[in-house]
């Protein structure tokens, strides 16, 4: 390749950007984006506002940005503005995301104080995978109509739970505690009054477990729940799963497209699903939840099959395991509900962050304890507790291993096809040897999937809908 080809195939900041810096003076360097730069160098730049108007805030991705601090430091109740309004921003000047530079907008802007403690700091070129490093002197003027005030959170003071569930219980009851009015003393199933598990999943769970269930048996469950039965048999006669002839039964679903294995494993999703609604509220910018649960799922099928044989676990199992991954958002929702809000809020402030560092600051515990606490109260097997639990750790080798393992590197891939939310993270070859799958495999697998996102999408859209 000539040098000439070369310089047209690495890109460059917007040209907007690029003159604009011009204008100001600001000297900068274009370096690519990769894993490893230091959070305190990256400069976060998000825009919010209000009914005062729209407000540019600067932060250091080492922080989480707190908007309760944010309202006492500003008397105002500052939220992301609406996506499509900044989108509409950022497509006028060709940009893919904001930079951090005040003079882009016509807004006011507020930076974090210990972002001038960099010698140099990294901000978003507007261009995918690129970045600009600018020198302190020179970011700082121009800052020099902005406003420095102390909000951020550090991220180093944050420490989720990640890896001892036996204390999910007390941390569980530590943080309702702390959203009520008065001292709970009884035990945890009452304290946050979770709605029994609906008759039908019993049912289901029933047999789950009996090696003599027959797909008369399952058939004889589903169909004493109408809704549930609709759905299976829409599910089956979705184009996703390419059935010839029309699907008359359930038992025409099962035999013919579905099996059994696949359709007690959904119809336990969807009984779960009635059992805990969708909020209404929900973070901008987020893969719906049942479509995300999908997605997850269906990666997760063809990841367990990708496995060497000996070693794949129940595949319909990890199926359930890819549906439910995310059940603790859903139960967050049911048990905070007037601090779900603000945790929506938070995380669309903070795209730079698993959601897990926002739930253990503003709950002092994450979906993922909650949630797996909760398939243990129901009785759900072990490995889904496991899976839920233990699915952002990739290093947890630990009991039922695989399910985990498996979740983390579905989302994981998705996430690289922007799918999902929270920033991207790497897939370490460990996690991968551990289940006996190659790199270019995994890829194969979710590029096979997305293939039939459209199709995927309205399976999705049979599931729940906002209560």
């Amino acid at each position: 390749m000539t040098e000439v080809a070369l310089e047209t195939a690495t890109p460059h900041a917007p040209s907007v950007i690029r003159l604009l810096l011009d204008k100001l003076k600001v000297a900068y360097r274009e370096v690519p984006e990769q894993p490893g730069l230091p959070a305190a160098s990256r400069v976060q730049a998000v825009l919010l506002d209000d009914e005062v108007g729209a407000l540019l805030v600067l932060f250091p991705r080492s922080k989480l940005l707190d908007l309760q601090r944010l309202e006492e430091l500003t008397g105002r109740k500052l939220t992301a503005v609406p996506l499509a309004r900044l989108k509409q921003m950022l497509d006028k000047h060709h940009l893919k995301a904001l930079p951090a530079i005040p003079a882009l907008t016509s807004s006011p802007c507020l930076y974090e104080a210990r972002l001038l403690d960099e010698e140099t700091l990294l901000i978003d070129s507007g261009e995918t995978g690129l970045l600009l490093e600018i020198e302190r002197g020179a970011f700082q003027r121009m800052l020099s109509k902005a406003s420095a005030g102390s909000f951020g959170q550090s991220i180093r003071d944050i420490r989720p739970n990640l890896d001892r569930p036996n204390d999910d219980p007390r941390e569980i009851t530590q943080a309702v505690q702390a959203f009520t009015a008065r001292r709970i003393q009884k035990r945890l199933e009452e304290t946050i009054e979770i709605p029994p598990l609906a008759d039908t999943a019993q049912k289901i769970i029933k047999l789950r477990v009996d090696p003599n269930a027959s797909i008369d048996d399952i058939t004889g469950v589903v169909e004493t729940d109408p809704a549930l039965a609709a759905q299976v048999v829409s599910w089956a006669a979705s184009p996703y799963y390419a059935s010839p002839g029309k699907i008359r039964s359930v038992e025409d679903a099962i035999v013919r497209v579905l099996g059994f294995d696949l359709v007690i494993n959904l119809a336990l999703g969807l009984a779960l699903d009635k059992t805990l609604a969708l909020p209404k509220d929900h973070p901008q910018q987020t893969t719906p939840y049942w479509q995300q649960s999908i997605y997850t799922a269906a990666v997760i099928e063809g990841l367990t099959r990708a496995m060497p044989r000996a070693e794949r676990p129940e595949a319909g199992l990890t199926y359930l395991a890819g549906l439910l991954h995310n059940f603790g958002y859903l139960l967050l929702a049911h048990v905070f509900p007037p601090h779900f809000s603000l945790i929506c809020r938070h995380l669309e402030v903070n795209p730079h962050l698993c959601h897990t560092f926002v739930e253990q600051h503003l709950l002092g515990i994450s979906r993922e304890q909650i949630g797996a606490w909760l398939m243990n109260l129901w009785d759900m097997p072990e490995e889904l507790g496991k899976a839920l639990r233990f699915q952002h750790d990739p290093s947890y080798d630990g009991e039922f291993a695989a399910f985990p393992n498996l979740v983390c590197l579905a989302t994981r891939l998705l996430r690289a096809r922007g799918i999902g939310s929270g920033p991207q993270a790497t897939i370490p070859d460990e996690l991968l040897d551990r289940l006996g799958i190659t790199r270019d495999k995994a890829e194969e697998v979710v590029s096979k999937v997305l293939e039939a996102e459209a199709l995927l999408r309205e399976l999705a859209s049979q599931f729940n809908t906002p209560q």
